[in-house]
């Protein structure tokens, strides 16, 4: 079973038929237990940064997202949701983050169009990674004004091109992240997806990350 957390602010009804669709059982929940039992997690994400924090820590599923990145088992956070794995955001203001992974994330800077929306190619970095097995780099959809600065290159799985490298795909050990709408990004996004889902099923759950 896979657990959709809900924290109030995500794509939560696309992303549960997406893994329905793929074959899983997938409930949406604020329940600690139900989430910490489960398999694997996802953490979507629409909105600010600090509005997704200050849910998260009153309900308290801040707590209930490090335990279950701490314990091994699969985490995905999905656009806002892949920002919160971060240390910290300067989305209207100074925001601490989950803090699973080392970095920040900041607005995009320059003489172009912000938000960066719509189809851009990924290019992977990690090739080993699990997420891309069976698959070829392809175009993704993108709807984002701020972006993650990863602090180790070794948490940096993908990137795409906007007016210079973006952040795309992230992960350390069992914790993995998406800039990008997986559900909203056709063939290829589903199959990035899928092999997420993938994992909640292995035995080889490559380890908790720590940041």
């Amino acid at each position: 079973m896979i657990a959709i957390i809900d924290y109030g602010m995500g794509n939560l009804h696309s992303v549960s038929k997406a893994v329905e669709r793929l074959g899983y059982e997938a409930v949406v929940t604020a329940d600690p237990q139900t989430i910490l039992e489960a398999d694997g997690a996802i953490l979507p994400g629409v909105g600010a940064f600090g509005d997704a924090m200050q849910n998260l820590s009153n309900t308290g599923l801040d707590e209930v997202a490090k335990f279950f990145a701490a314990s091994g088992k699969p985490i995905l956070g999905i656009c806002l949701g892949m920002q919160l794995l971060f240390s910290e955001s300067t989305e209207y203001g100074q925001h601490e983050g989950l803090n699973l992974l080392p970095g920040k994330v900041i607005r995009f800077s320059g003489d172009f169009k912000i938000p960066h929306m719509g189809w851009n190619k990924l290019s992977f970095l990690q090739a080993d990674s699990p997420l891309f097995a069976g698959l070829d780099e392809g175009h993704v959809y993108f709807v984002h004004s701020f972006h993650a600065k990863v602090e180790l290159e070794s948490d940096l799985l993908a990137v795409t091109d906007y007016h210079g490298p973006v952040t795309a795909i992230v992960g350390r050990g069992n914790v993995f992240g998406m800039q990008f709408h997986p559900e909203k990004s056709g063939e290829l996004g589903m199959a990035l997806l899928g092999n997420f889902l993938a994992l909640t099923r292995s035995e080889k759950t490559q380890g908790a990350a720590t940041a």
